[in-house]
């Protein structure tokens, strides 16, 4: 299924946590991007489908800033992107070299990109802060890329974080991290995330009405019929 507008709609009220619990119970234990944390505070939760771009190790013959204007750049990747995507940056958690700064995230801003995930780090703090991107990364760093970086392609599977990211699976970010949906598995998040959101809902609700956890979380028998008959009264309102 690809990422609609409903989709993405949907999306937007389920955490990243109760994402990762859902992906665990199909046995995916690996999904969220290590390293990739939100870099302003309240930023709202963002879906888009990974455009990924990649780095390697810095080689001096091609780590250079004339390597900028190289059709294999980063320039040229932004330019790539397609409108509402969320690029998704391989930059080998790398943390002495700022993959992206102000400049390439105002573009990214103009071209309708939703945010910047990364397990490296940005440059030009204060500047990307001020164009609005939402970005989330391991933190700053004064050098450029090709301080540390070989900027080698997009548009192919990379692994950010330690998880292994193809191109159009699902990002979603949160103040928790960017957690990964195959796209394989939409449908399935689709349909199991609401519902484990309402039954954690009512589950917190139960808990700050004085019930105890044993029996209430994970739910036992009395627990699920209470829980049925809620849902039902719910249904019926």
């Amino acid at each position: 299924m690809s990422l609609t507008p409903e989709a993405i709609v949907t999306l937007a009220r389920v955490s990243t946590a109760t994402i990762t619990t859902v992906l665990l119970k199909k046995g995916l234990r690996n999904v969220w991007l290590r390293g990739a944390r939100p870099l302003r505070p309240g930023q709202p939760r963002l879906v888009g489908e990974a455009f990924t771009l990649r780095f390697v190790p810095a080689r001096e013959d091609l780590a250079t800033p004339e390597s900028w204007g190289s059709p294999i750049s980063t320039r040229a990747a932004i330019e790539a992107m397609p409108e509402g995507v969320i690029a998704v940056i391989d930059s080998m958690g790398v943390s002495d070299a700022g993959v992206f700064g102000d400049i390439l995230c105002a573009r990214m801003v103009k071209r309708g990109i939703t945010a910047l995930i990364t397990d490296g780090v940005v440059r030009d703090l204060e500047g990307v802060l001020g164009t609005g991107l939402p970005v989330w990364c391991n933190g700053a760093a004064a050098p450029p890329s090709v301080a540390g970086l070989t900027f080698v392609g997009w548009g192919e599977p990379i692994g950010c974080g330690g998880v292994a990211v193809f191109p159009k699976d699902i990002i979603v970010a949160d103040q928790d991290g960017a957690v990964l949906i195959p796209q394989a598995l939409l449908d399935h998040v689709l349909a199991e995330g609401p519902e484990q959101e309402r039954m954690e809902g009512w589950i917190v609700e139960e808990v700050n009405n004085g019930a105890v956890l044993p029996g209430l979380y994970p739910m036992n028998a009395e627990t699920k019929a209470r829980y049925a008959a809620f849902k039902e009264k719910a249904g019926k309102a």
